[in-house]
């Protein structure tokens, strides 16, 4: 287990400030947030290649905050590879055993092994100068994992492959940490995240400010900036009442949306999920939020398309192209929309 306790560090204008982390042996840890959030910088600390002005960093009962990088039993992937390019792909998986001087025939065999995991065996003979980026990642990967680490650190991994390469890529992430390995990955795309992880933290301005399950993270974000990362567009300022024991949030153009939960009454935001919204040119025959609305843009997205709805508040609604194809309106139509009473996630004081 991965524990950062109380890790603060100044660098500059930019602050990490009381990160505290548990990570269990055999999560693969997400930490998302966008350039200058302190991520990479945070990684760095876990590695050993900075010390923390203040906390604690403890890897399986040991205190390793001072301890030296290469005594830490870490392995870090860096964003550009830092592939070695007088080497052959070889001589760079084999690099570290190289220098703690290894027997050769034993280095022969764990480059093998380790290569023939990894789908590059083909390539030990050739020179790293003409590798794709996939392949590169591999040869990095590769060159790691021959140390057997307790913990592998990705910082970026999947910035500078081509869109073709990064499900193969994803795949042998998936695949490693399957079989035990914990990784720690830090990315700024929430996809990702969603797709990789099996618990994820928000990290920004130097703290996490969200960290859970990603199911959890994205379908309840607790501000309006992991709201966002996880593509809500629909944000509505409002003001929380209770009405005979029913929750009813009011925006500033008076719509009123019908919740259910535990709120305070007072200033808040409302946010709803595109996919919690269902588009019909017929009102619905019950439905606790039903508005009528006129078609104002209709697009190509990456769920099929995303239509906006003017009910006087601006609603984004996300469908297939399944079923856009077969709903008879098109820009300035009327149409109605509706969502659950529980699909609204309230953020309050905010």
């Amino acid at each position: 287990m991965l524990s950062l306790k109380k890790i603060s560090k100044k660098m500059g204008d930019f602050h990490l400030k009381d990160i505290d982390l548990e990570i269990s042996e055999g999560t693969y840890y997400v930490l998302l947030g966008r350039s200058g959030s302190g991520k990479t910088q945070l990684l760095e600390l876990i590695a050993g290649l900075n010390d923390p002005d203040s906390g604690e960093i403890w890897l399986d009962g040991e205190n390793i905050t001072h301890k030296k990088l290469q005594n830490r039993g870490i392995g870090l992937v860096f964003q550009d590879y830092a592939i070695f390019p007088n080497m052959t792909v070889f001589g760079n998986i084999a690099y570290s055993l190289n220098a703690g001087k290894a027997d050769k025939a034993r280095t022969r065999e764990r480059v093998n092994v380790v290569a023939d995991n990894l789908n590059i065996s083909h390539l030990l003979t050739r020179s790293t100068h003409n590798l794709s980026g996939g392949e590169l990642q591999r040869v990095a990967l590769a060159r790691t994992l021959i140390t057997s680490p307790r913990l592998l650190l990705l910082d970026e991994p999947m910035a500078s492959i081509d869109a073709s390469l990064k499900d193969g890529i994803k795949r042998l992430l998936r695949q490693l940490n399957k079989q035990g390995l914990t990784i720690i990955h830090v990315t700024h795309d929430y996809r990702e995240a969603l797709s990789l992880s099996s618990r994820v933290g928000v990290i920004h301005n130097g703290q996490i400010i969200q960290e859970g399950k990603p199911e959890e993270v994205f379908r309840k974000p607790v501000t309006k900036f992991v709201a966002r990362y996880s593509g809500i567009r629909n944000f509505f300022r409002v003001i929380f009442r209770n009405t005979d024991g029913k929750w009813i949030a009011i925006s500033e153009n008076n719509i009123k949306f019908n919740i259910k939960g535990s709120f305070s009454e007072g200033e808040g935001l409302l946010l709803l999920r595109s996919d919690e919204i269902r588009i019909s040119v017929d009102p619905p025959l019950e439905s606790s939020n039903c508005l009528k609305g006129i078609v104002k843009d209709i697009l190509p997205s990456e769920y099929g398309m995303e239509v906006t709805v003017d009910t006087g508040e601006i609603f984004y609604v996300d469908i297939s192209a399944e079923t856009y194809k077969q709903q008879p309106f098109s820009e300035l139509s009327e149409v109605w929309i509706e969502f659950s009473e529980e699909a609204g996630i309230a953020l309050q004081g905010q």
